[in-house]
């Protein structure tokens, strides 16, 4: 389920319910910026959809550096 920052505000109790069933992602301005999630979730699927994403000629120091370096410049 995908809602606005001001929906959740306006009526989070329902949410927080909602959340008990399913996924809840918050969006401001159209983008997202939090999950609400069961705490205990089991997470091994979500762990499973992530694998292949990385291609295979590129390697995992590479890849974090790259990352990194995009939120060096933020401060």
């Amino acid at each position: 389920m995908i809602i606005t920052a001001t929906e959740l505000k306006n009526n989070v109790g329902k949410y927080l319910l909602a959340a008990e069933k399913e996924d809840v992602i918050v969006t401001k301005r159209g983008r997202s910026v939090a999950l609400i999630t069961l705490p205990k979730k089991d997470k091994s699927a979500s762990i499973k959809s992530l694998f292949g994403i990385l291609p295979s000629n590129v390697a995992l120091e590479e890849a974090r550096d790259g990352r990194l370096s995009r939120y060096e410049n933020l401060d």
